[in-house]
């Protein structure tokens, strides 16, 4: 028998004709029910109440900031036992603020309440944020969590309204994925990061096996490294061709009426190489280190998530590479990756220089705060808008191809609060001050900026700077880290990246191409008109290039163990 939380929603609005009473406040009680049986525990979290127009995916699925995103309402539950009520005012909302703004109309209604833990830190600090429950950090989907069936409801804010919600739905549990000859799956206590968060942490990873592993037990091999979000599994290859019964999936994005079966033939014709006699024999490794904060942890030591950067290159990588075989010196081990895992295969390579051998790092998150996308956090004095003496203007977040915005900063920064305060909604802005940031008195990230307004704090941009600002520190550190990186730096853009990344990029690159003793000795490229994410493919477009990163790096990867691998390694146990 499903377990019940139910929410009483009685939202009363009085609103008298006269004009004086038109300025009074308007009233709203909701009172909020846990029924007896719903939980074995009292439960804490963040409600989240989404209005939506009627649409093929729920209410929950059409969260998104922007004109063509639902309405989000989000507040904190404590301690809820069973059996008892408490009175719910709900919190900041986007894109409206609050219930009472919104647009008389039909909407379908839909609550979810993302579940808190309790976490004692090596700090001293307790903190309620979300477990990942092996999907990820997605608040939509995360096993555990309880929603509502989506159902439509007439509001009229002027005349009053009251509707009730019944959350009977639980988010089911995620079958892991089976092994196969080629992929192999892998999940290791870190002793690390248990000791920070005060409890049992573990470290994932998907790992691609070469055709001839079984068959060579004498060969160790080359690792290469592939950063990005947290994978379901390995993506990118399969071992079988697109299903002649696909059902096809268009992508808005790139315009391709059956993206999917595109992507399926690109995995599929990836394992053909994979397993033709030409290819380079190796250990590609996708990692998953989801944090309480996030997807993933963005591969460093943070003062708010613990030390993962050391947990994965000194806990991880050794583990795997002794149970597959690897090679298990820095001079054979590579990373890659975009966006996201653009940036954490620069931070990577940069903090622990001798434990890699190059990266390859696309569209890569900034690399520059002096181009935090399109926010200076040093002189910037706000980062929603520009201001002038007599006007101001909205920074945009995100451009297509031809520079139309579809949403700012402040929309997604809004939209982040909605979901979660104290840095708690999973989301983009959240994760970096997660990363980047010290830790507050209250154990969780001090904010960069005010999250309603945008006023920056330029402490905390100043500890930024020091230990994340990846440039800065380059050219802080070169005296030292130049020898260690010397041809290892190999950075790729699009000129129109969506996320505007390439700023960052420009400035980096001006640093890198004055170095000397000695010359950086890599690569900065740029795709005209290329968008988010552009990984150094001048050939196809972007639709493809994207699903090319587990090969497109490989002959340069050779190329540099041949030429800078030390006297004696082994260069041929893995060459068959």
């Amino acid at each position: 028998m499903l377990r019940k939380l139910v929410f009483l929603i009685a939202l009363c609005f009085l609103i008298s004709c006269d004009r004086a009473a038109e300025n009074a406040p308007v009233e709203q009680v909701v009172t909020l029910s846990l029924v007896e049986g719903a939980s074995e525990n009292a439960l804490d979290g963040r409600l989240i109440l989404i209005f939506a127009k009627a649409g093929e995916e729920e209410p929950r699925f059409q969260v998104r900031p922007g004109v063509k995103g639902a309405q989000v309402f989000g507040m904190n539950v404590d301690a809820l036992a069973p059996g008892t009520s408490v009175n719910f005012t709900p919190g900041f909302g986007y894109p409206k603020r609050t219930l009472g703004a919104l647009p008389a109309g039909e909407y379908v209604v839909q609550a979810l309440l993302h579940k808190y833990e309790t976490f004692a830190l090596a700090t001293g600090h307790t903190v309620k944020l979300p477990m990942d429950q092996g999907e990820g950090q997605q608040w939509n989907k995360s096993p555990g969590n309880i929603y509502s069936q989506p159902q439509t409801v007439h509001i009229d804010p002027a005349s009053g309204f009251s509707f009730e919600v019944v959350l009977d739905q639980v988010i089911p549990p995620i079958e892991p994925p089976a092994d196969s000859k080629y992929v192999r799956h892998l999940r290791m206590k870190s002793e690390l990061l248990s000791q920070f968060w005060g409890r049992d942490m573990y470290l994932g990873a998907h790992v691609l096996l070469p055709e001839g592993f079984d068959e060579h037990p004498e060969a160790r091999y080359p690792l290469a490294v592939f950063h990005g979000h947290f994978p379901s599994d390995f993506g990118g290859f399969r071992e079988t061709p697109p299903d002649a019964d696909l059902v096809c999936e268009p992508s808005e994005r790139f315009g391709e009426p059956c993206y999917n079966r595109i992507m399926e033939q690109e995995a599929y014709d990836f394992y053909k190489s994979w397993t033709g006699p030409d290819f380079p024999r190796m250990i590609i490794i996708e990692i998953q280190h989801p944090t309480p904060y996030y997807d993933d942890s963005y591969a460093v030591n943070s003062a708010n998530m613990g030390p993962y950067g050391d947990a994965i290159t000194h806990e991880l990588i050794p583990f795997i590479e002794k149970e597959f075989r690897g090679i298990g010196e820095g001079w054979a081990r590579f990373l890659y990756g975009g966006s996201t895992g653009g940036w954490e295969a620069a931070a990577a390579q940069i903090f622990y220089p001798d434990d890699y051998n190059g990266a390859f790092i696309a569209c890569p998150d900034p690399l520059d705060f002096r181009a935090y996308e399109l926010t200076n956090i040093y002189e910037d004095a706000n980062a929603y808008f520009d201001a002038g003496p007599f006007t101001k203007i909205a920074r945009p977040a995100h451009r297509d191809w031809l520079g139309e915005v579809s949403h700012t900063v402040a929309d997604e920064n809004h939209l982040e609060l909605a979901l979660g305060d104290k840095g708690r909604s999973g989301g983009q802005w959240d994760i970096w001050e997660a990363v980047y940031s010290p830790m507050g008195p209250d154990g969780y990230p001090k904010r960069l900026w005010d999250k309603e307004t945008g006023v920056i704090n330029h402490d905390v941009a100043s500890y930024w700077q020091e230990n994340y600002d990846l440039r800065y520190i380059l050219e802080r550190d070169w005296a030292t880290l130049g020898p260690k990186l010397a041809g290892k730096l190999h950075i790729y853009v699009g000129d129109m990246d969506n996320y505007y990344l390439n700023n960052a990029v420009y400035l980096t690159e001006d640093f890198l191409k004055n170095t000397s003793n000695p010359h950086y000795g890599g690569v900065v490229d740029y795709g005209d008109r290329a968008e988010h994410c552009w990984n150094g493919d001048h050939e196809n477009g972007n639709h493809i290039s994207r699903l090319h990163y587990n090969s497109m790096y490989v002959d340069k990867i050779v190329k540099r163990i041949e030429t800078t691998a030390p006297k004696g390694a082994d260069l041929t146990s893995w060459r068959y």
